[in-house]
């Protein structure tokens, strides 16, 4: 009497939906994440510069110090 034609499929359809809604909420909820926690290795690449700098002899060991510590490393 309800039936509409679907057949009895209509729980396959709202199945793959549900299925979809949820992992679009779960891949946001993963973006939002990873894109307001920051940038992971920013203070490693500045130390890596600084070092490489050091060993070309741009710079001195007292200057690579100096640096290091205003870095906060």
């Amino acid at each position: 009497m309800w039936d509409y034609g679907w057949g009895g499929w209509d729980w396959l359809w709202m199945g793959g939906m549900m299925l979809l809604f949820w992992s679009g909420i779960i891949v946001l909820a993963i973006w939002a994440i990873r894109s307001f926690s920051g940038p992971r290795q920013a203070g490693d690449a500045a130390l890596d510069v600084l070092r490489r700098r050091l060993a070309a002899g741009e710079i001195t060991p007292d200057e690579f110090e100096k640096t290091k510590k205003a870095l906060g490393a």
